[in-house]
């Protein structure tokens, strides 16, 4: 639960600085547009039921979109620049490069695969909450983990970023409440079908920074919420002092953004939150000594009362 909380909150300063910034500068425009977005989207969200509701984080985007482009913020050089139909940018092994050693990069990059391997953990396990299932059984975290792997191997052989689980997605999920992989596939083709209209591409790449930043609001809100949520479900006792200490030092290191640099090697909160709550959960007692102690007291009263 409050790996999860960590998930959602280390985001909130990005999607705050989104909102607000213009390069380094608070712009209150910038902000304005934010809020409108989520106030549109809540709109949609709340007031709305069947496929309007379902697609409110869309419809949100849109609309702060339009006012933004009333505004003037938005850039539409790329728009105008873009071809209908282009081919995107790909690197074909033999071709556009060819392989070569790089021990030294291999073993800087390396590690980092930790971290990813720490976050696709959690995010699994918002998706159990948000759906009832236990993914790390069915279909098992090892076959999810090298789905993860192999879809960000197979990216960097032709020229794309690392593809990894992602909050954003995730929040998608909880805020439509739809789950079906069916759908994750057909937007999956969407995507890929529209990286060869260059025109979209380029419309999407001019929205604007608030505008994302006023749905993200919401979307890295739902990923704590959720983390909330498990721990109300489960009816955690934050009474145990076993309890309370876990979850106070994985709050503290995750959202206090704490890192460990080891030379160029970089754990980052998250993972870093994430091996110390393993580690206290396997290491500390079930009780407290002084928990114990008072236990032990409570009984000896009670068979003195009884006697």
């Amino acid at each position: 639960g409050p790996i999860i909380i960590v998930i959602g909150l280390s985001l909130a300063t990005t999607a705050a600085n989104d909102a607000m910034m213009k390069g380094t500068k608070y712009n209150l425009t910038y902000f304005g547009v934010a809020i409108f977005t989520l106030v549109m989207t809540l709109i949609f969200q709340m007031c709305f039921k069947g496929f309007t509701s379902l697609v409110s984080i869309m419809l949100g985007i849109v609309c702060g979109y339009a006012l933004s482009c009333v505004l003037g913020i938005v850039d539409f050089s790329g728009v105008v620049k873009a071809a209908w139909f282009s081919m995107p940018a790909l690197d074909v092994p033999g071709i556009s490069y060819h392989f070569k050693w790089y021990p030294a990069a291999i073993l800087t990059m390396a590690p980092i695969a930790f971290v990813t391997m720490t976050e696709h953990m959690g995010h699994i396990m918002v998706l159990n909450s948000l759906t009832k299932r236990n993914f790390f059984k069915n279909p098992g975290l090892h076959r999810t983990m090298m789905g993860d792997g192999l879809s960000t191997i197979i990216a960097g052989f032709i020229g794309g970023p690392p593809t990894t689980s992602y909050g954003e997605n995730i929040g998608v999920l909880a805020m439509t409440k739809v789950h079906s992989v069916w759908v994750l596939a057909g937007a999956a083709v969407f995507a890929i079908v529209f990286s060869f209209v260059g025109k979209v591409a380029a419309v999407i790449e001019s929205i604007p920074m608030p505008v994302i930043g006023g749905i993200s609001f919401l979307l890295f809100g739902t990923i704590a919420s959720n983390g909330l949520k498990i721990l109300v479900d489960d009816k955690i006792d934050f009474g145990e002092k076993r309890n309370m200490l876990i979850a106070s030092v994985i709050l503290v290191i995750g959202i206090g953004g704490a890192y460990l640099q080891l030379g160029s090697f970089q754990l980052t909160s998250v993972a870093l939150c994430t091996i110390f709550g393993m580690l206290m959960n396997w290491i500390l007692p079930k009780q407290a000594a002084s928990e114990k102690a008072l236990e032990a007291e409570k009984k000896e009263k009670e068979q003195k009362y009884f006697n």
